[in-house]
């Protein structure tokens, strides 16, 4: 197994309301925990901005992915428009999107992946957004030991999609951006995990 390989991977995964929660999110992680943050966002016309954004509210590299990137912590990775993704030996790959009419589906397609081809932790965060793109890999992400958070209901702009996280039964924690942020860090600290479903 290569040590390089097995760092925690954080797929923040979003759509309409995502940047609000993205943002305050990352103000309050620190950059050197050793995890990966993915961002995962299905609103097409935002996805392209989000690299040149988000860095006004973190000290960590913000990267617009590209075919064969290198995975690697204390970095946050931006899906771009338009393609599916998934990972491999560590790196990332890129597709056509699979379903390029109606509500895309990129963030089951990034999450299955990962099951599949991460040794790490593995943590899914479901934010605002329409539709329920997420929701079908989150039990699958439970199966390999990850952890799944779904943002609070009322601090969602648009809460369909974590809404939706929270209806598969598969939800550790229902938190506010601010408390996923802590709990990602106590989990990147190794602390213990018990899930409780907080909703506080």
């Amino acid at each position: 197994m290569d040590l390089q390989k097995t760092f925690p991977v954080v797929c923040l995964g979003g759509s309409a309301g995502g940047l609000d929660a993205y943002s305050r999110l990352l103000k309050h992680l620190p950059a050197d925990m050793g995890v990966a943050i993915v961002i995962v966002n299905h609103l097409r016309t935002v996805a392209t901005l989000l690299h040149e954004i988000l860095p006004r509210y973190t000290e960590m590299p913000v990267e617009l992915i590209t075919e064969g990137l290198a995975l690697q912590p204390n970095r946050v990775f931006i899906i771009p428009p338009q393609r599916d993704l998934h990972v491999l030996d560590g790196e990332f790959r890129l597709k056509p999107i699979s379903k390029p009419r109606g509500w895309p589906d990129v963030i089951t397609v990034f999450l299955r992946s990962l099951i599949q081809h991460w040794d790490g932790k593995l943590i899914a965060v479901i934010v605002s957004g329409y539709d329920g793109d997420g929701a079908a890999a989150l039990c699958g992400i439970k199966e390999v030991g990850g952890i799944t958070i779904a943002q609070k209901l009322e601090t969602a702009g648009k809460p369909d999609m974590p809404g939706s996280a929270i209806a598969s039964g598969c939800i550790d924690f229902i938190l506010s951006p601010e408390d996923i942020a802590r709990e990602i860090v106590r989990i990147a600290h190794g602390d213990v995990f018990c899930p409780v479903a907080s909703t506080s």
